[in-house]
């Protein structure tokens, strides 16, 4: 199934150089049909696709779909509008920063399929140390996996200069406990946009991340 149009891309380009109210509301109509509603209809069929494996995820299209309104009350930059669509599927949807899914992110230039844990509070963090200690070979099976790495290389994430001393002698065997992101992530080609197979090569991307994906819920949990 093709879920967008060639419009989709330029949208979004015709839209960061005109980045304010008056002309989206010119366009609101544009956007429903170029960019909102095929968007909303690719996140609902990753749903269904996804639930066959993950029986627990009840959400709705509309729990997990952010916005494209940006939140401005903190930024230098003050344009109203995001230039790309993005979606986070998981059990608890965009309101859960915390277990791992799939985030999408779709814009004119660049397109992503991420995952893994990108913002963990202090606990958090302290509970994917304790488990990747305790589980070594596991935590290094699941990364090293073939058709992991194929899709995307490595684990990335920001790293602390200092370790709780707790985790020092296992930080040898694994530098990864250094981290204080989990997260990986997967450029695909635009050209997809206009493609039947955006939805299967999502899905492909998506299921290549399943070790560390499983890895991480269990540390999380």
């Amino acid at each position: 199934m093709q879920y967008f149009s060639s419009d989709f891309a330029q949208f979004f380009k015709d839209l960061a150089a005109n980045n304010h109210k008056e002309w989206f509301d010119e366009n609101r109509k544009r956007y429903e049909k170029e960019v909102k509603n095929p968007f909303k209809k690719l996140v609902e069929d990753l749903i269904v696709e996804m639930r066959v494996e993950e029986p627990e995820l009840l959400v709705e299209a509309k729990d997990c779909i952010f916005r494209i309104n940006r939140d401005i009350r903190f930024s230098k930059d003050k344009t109203p509008y995001k230039t790309q669509v993005s979606a986070i599927v998981s059990p608890g949807g965009r309101k859960d920063m915390t277990t791992p899914g799939l985030y999408i992110e779709l814009g004119p230039e660049k397109m992503a399929v991420y995952g893994g844990v990108y913002m963990p509070n202090t606990q958090m963090l302290k509970d994917i140390r304790w488990y990747i200690a305790e589980n070594l070979d596991t935590f290094k099976k699941a990364y090293s996996d073939k058709n992991f790495a194929k899709h995307y290389e490595c684990i990335r994430g920001e790293q602390n200069k200092r370790l709780d001393k707790n985790f020092l002698e296992a930080a040898e065997k694994e530098p990864l406990l250094f981290n204080k992101q989990f997260y990986y992530y997967e450029h695909l080609p635009t050209s997809l946009y206009t493609s039947d197979n955006l939805l299967k090569t999502i899905l492909v991307s998506h299921r290549a991340s399943a070790p560390v994906k499983e890895f991480l819920r269990k540390a999380v949990a």
